[in-house]
C-alpha cells in the first residue's frame, strides 16, 4: 500500500523507489491504451469511438499481458452550446461526445496476490476533439457544493475549472454523463467485489490527468467506503483552488502528479499564488505583491492550488530528446521515458536507461526490467 500512497510516498520520491518506477510505468501503459484504441482519423465514420471491443481492447492495444479485464467503456461530453451554423460544419468539429477511456479490475490471482488487494483502474486519455480543446479554454473556477450542484461563485467552497467540470458532468438525452458512468460502475464493482481489499488507480495524461483528479474526488465525495483512492496523472494542468485540494486531502485521496518543468501544460490554467500546506485561514505570503492585493485574490476564479506529491522531471536531462519543442515535452512517451531514467534530484537521469526508440511511426519506449 505504500507504493499506492498510503504515506504519500515520504521517502520513496528522491532518490524514486525502484518499485515505485514499475507501478509508475504500469500506470502509464493503461493510459497508452486509451490512446492506442482512439480513433483519431476525422475522416474515419468511427471517429471519436474506440476501435476495439470491450473484451480485447487491452490485447490488442499491445501493451501486454495486465491480468487486468476491461469491464466499461467510459465517454465524456462537451456542455459547450453550439451555434446553428455548425450543422454546415464537418461533424468532427461538433463532435460532442466521444469515447475517453475505460475501467478495467484486475482478476489475475497472482497479480491481486502481488499487491494485496484487488485493483480497480479507470484510465483517461488527454484531449483530442475539437470542443475539448474549447472545454480546455474555460479556465476559471467552477464552485461545488457538497451534493455537486455547480452554485456561483463563493468564498471557501472547493472550485473547479469550468471546462473540466463541463467534460465531467455533461450529458445529451442519448448519453450519459463521465460523471454517471463512473459511478454507476464503482457500485457495481463495490456490490460485486466490496468485501474484499480494494484499491481504485484513477491514471490519465494531459485533460485525462485532470479529469483522473475530479473523478477521484467524486468517488471519495459519493461513495462511503474505506477503499483507498489514488491518482496517479501525467502531465496533468491545475484542476481547482485551495479548498478543493483541502477537501482532497481530508477525504485521504492519494494524488502523485508526475510533472515535467519543461512542460507548458503543467503551468495553466489560471496562477498559483500559494503552493504550500498551510493552514486554510492562513495569509498568503507572495514576495512583491502588496499583502492587500495577495489577500483579494485568495478567492478569485483564476487563483489555482496544486494538489497531492509531485515528482518532478526534466526533458532537458534525457540526452535522447528534442530540446524546445513543446509537443515533445507534453508526449506521455516522453513522461513514461523520464520516470524510466529518472534516479534523483542529484542524478536526474541514467545512462543505462534505454532511449525512445521509434517503429512504424510511433514512439516506443524500452523499459528496464525492475523485479517487484
Amino acid at each position: 500500500m505504500e507504493y499506492q500512497g498510503i504515506n504519500n510516498w515520504e521517502g520513496m520520491l528522491d532518490p524514486l523507489d525502484d518499485n515505485l518506477r514499475s507501478e509508475i510505468l504500469r500506470y502509464g501503459q493503461f493510459v497508452e491504451a486509451t490512446y492506442r484504441s482512439f480513433d483519431f482519423d476525422p475522416s474515419s465514420p468511427t471517429y471519436a469511438t474506440c476501435k476495439y471491443p470491450k473484451n480485447s481492447l487491452l490485447s490488442r492495444s499491445g501493451i501486454g499481458e495486465t491480468g487486468y479485464r476491461m469491464t466499461k467503456n467510459l465517454r465524456a461530453t462537451c456542455g459547450i452550446q453550439l451555434p446553428r451554423w455548425i450543422d454546415r460544419a464537418p461533424s468532427w468539429v461538433s463532435t460532442q461526445t466521444s469515447w475517453i477511456g475505460y475501467v478495467a479490475v484486475c482478476q489475475d490471482k497472482e497479480e491481486i496476490a502481488r499487491l494485496g488487494r484487488r485493483d480497480i483502474v479507470i484510465a483517461l486519455r488527454g484531449t483530442a476533439t475539437c470542443l475539448e480543446w474549447l472545454e480546455n479554454l474555460r479556465a476559471t473556477l467552477t464552485s461545488l457544493t457538497a451534493d455537486d450542484d455547480v452554485v456561483p461563485n463563493y468564498s471557501g467552497l472547493p472550485m473547479v475549472e469550468s471546462g473540466f467540470l463541463s467534460l465531467y458532468t455533461s450529458r445529451t438525452a442519448t448519453c450519459p454523463s463521465l460523471q454517471d458512468m463512473v459511478r454507476e460502475e464503482i457500485a457495481r464493482v463495490l456490490e460485486m467485489y466490496g468485501d474484499e481489499p480494494l484499491s481504485f488507480t484513477i491514471t490519465g495524461h494531459s485533460l485525462g490527468a485532470a479529469l483522473a483528479t475530479v473523478t477521484a474526488y467524486d468517488i471519495n465525495s459519493h461513495f462511503d467506503n474505506s477503499h483507498m483512492v489514488t491518482v496517479m496523472s501525467f502531465g496533468g494542468p491545475r484542476v481547482g483552488n485551495r479548498s478543493f485540494r483541502c477537501h482532497l486531502e481530508k477525504s485521504g485521496t492519494r494524488i502523485l502528479r508526475i510533472v515535467n518543468s519543461d512542460d507548458l501544460i503543467t503551468k495553466v490554467p489560471g496562477f498559483v499564488i500559494d503552493n504550500s500546506d498551510v493552514a486554510e485561514e492562513q495569509a498568503i505570503n507572495v514576495a512583491n505583491l502588496p499583502s492587500w492585493f495577495q489577500k483579494r485574490m485568495q478567492d478569485t476564479q483564476w487563483v489555482y492550488a496544486d494538489v497531492g506529491q509531485e515528482l518532478r522531471l526534466s526533458s532537458r536531462e534525457s540526452p535522447y530528446l528534442s530540446k524546445g519543442n513543446v509537443a515533445t515535452c507534453h508526449a506521455l512517451s516522453t513522461y513514461l521515458h523520464l520516470v524510466n531514467g529518472f534516479v534523483s534530484s542529484s542524478c536526474p537521469f541514467s545512462a543505462t536507461a534505454r532511449r525512445v526508440l521509434r517503429k512504424n511511426g510511433r514512439e516506443k519506449l524500452g523499459f528496464r526490467s525492475v523485479n517487484m
